[in-house]
């Protein structure tokens, strides 16, 4: 049986690059980075090394890097601590966010005054400018927490333009860049976001790390108490191992970033104009046929299926050898129907099965090939 891996925005396969190097450190390099001894200063001249790497592919100075255990804990330790510490009153977001950000405002709406402003959508999921500009003018202190690039349909918000604005209305601003640091470049010079999550396993690196990008002098608090580690900021012993991998995973997506985005992109296309040519009634939702308005690495498809064959259909996907996945990896196994698709699909395309294919430079155009192969006779 073949095998086929189209699930990337859920995880990425780790290059062997970064498995070499955090085995080296595993084997090597064990000492506490808080410990006064030289185990633990080899340790901690490793973490600062990497920072100041990871720093230097964003633009930024290595202290606005804060170590964390994902994009997650990232957004957590933003959302929590501007309401809390910033005295935030107001959060502007959209209804197709991560459940990271949405779930993380609810809770804190429960327990604060707190205003949550939804900014309206499009069918393809693009925020609508005008309305943020609306929302932006209203009273009180305001975050804007808007993700770069959504996860389940890889529609690309326009960060500078919304940086931009929340500067000339003197509003906070954070992102959710999981899905594109790593993907695309991103100089936060230019782009003056406040805060900013990534998340390792998303580009090629390890699982159980990612960083939140603060701004200095933010203000903020820390969310996980306990040591002074991450410049007091996150408290507990630092993966070592882990940051490295993620430091040799991030300089090696941005040294390779052209031909390989060229590669996924073409992929992608290929992907789009077998999929036109051998199921046409499937659709493409949100605009995730294009490689432009839409990230590169992924297609969201609504197929041609009736309800009850289409329970089915992941199932035997499966069975074939190929990995996909209905939206977020977060939501699987819910009976839910996706948040994001809830909010731009109609009734009658939200009753068919839509699947997430998500591509990487381990994938090849015979892979795509027998995915096609394997939908149709499905079909």
């Amino acid at each position: 049986m073949k095998s086929v891996y189209f699930d990337n925005a859920a995880t990425t396969p780790m290059r062997e690059e970064v498995i070499i190097a955090i085995t080296e450190v595993m084997k090597t390099n064990f000492g506490n980075p808080s410990s006064s001894h030289s185990y633990g200063r080899a340790s901690k001249v490793i973490v600062e090394k990497s920072r100041n790497a990871i720093a230097s592919c964003l633009n930024v100075s290595a202290g606005e890097i804060i170590f964390t255990s994902g994009g997650t804990e990232a957004d957590n330790l933003v959302l929590k601590s501007v309401v809390k510490d910033l005295k935030i009153s107001h959060v502007i977001t959209s209804k197709i966010e991560h459940h990271a950000i949405l779930h993380t405002l609810e809770a804190l709406q429960n327990d604060n005054e707190l205003t949550i402003s939804y900014v309206d959508i499009d069918a393809n999921g693009n925020i609508d400018y005008s309305h943020l500009e609306t929302l932006l003018k209203t009273d009180g202190k305001i975050l804007v927490s808007l993700m770069h690039v959504n996860n389940e349909i890889g529609t690309i918000l326009d960060i500078k333009r919304v940086s931009d604005l929340c500067k000339f209305n003197n509003a906070l601003f954070h992102s959710d860049a999981v899905q594109s640091v790593g993907h695309y470049k991103i100089d936060l010079q230019d782009i003056q976001v406040d805060f900013l999550a990534a998340s390792a396993h998303k580009f090629h690196g390890p699982k159980g790390v990612g960083f939140t990008f603060i701004r200095k002098n933010s203000g903020l608090k820390p969310l996980i108490l306990g040591g002074e580690q991450e410049r007091g900021l996150r408290a507990g012993t630092e993966s070592i191992h882990n940051i490295v991998g993620m430091d040799v995973a991030l300089k090696m997506a941005y040294d390779n970033l052209e031909e390989e985005m060229h590669y996924v992109k073409s992929l992608k296309q290929y992907f789009i104009d077998e999929i036109k040519s051998t199921i046409p009634d499937a659709k493409f939702n949100g605009c995730s046929e294009s490689n432009e308005r839409s990230t590169y690495t992924l297609v969201n498809l609504c197929l041609p299926i009736p309800p009850k064959k289409a329970a089915m259909l992941l199932f035997q996907l499966d069975l074939k050898g190929i990995a996909c996945s209905k939206g977020s990896a977060c939501q699987s196994g819910s009976s839910q129907k996706s948040h994001v698709l809830s909010e731009i699909l109609n009734d009658e395309d939200l009753e068919k099965p839509s699947i997430r294919f998500s591509f990487s430079k381990f994938n090849t155009k015979e892979e795509v090939d027998y995915v096609i192969s394997v939908l149709k006779e499905f079909i």
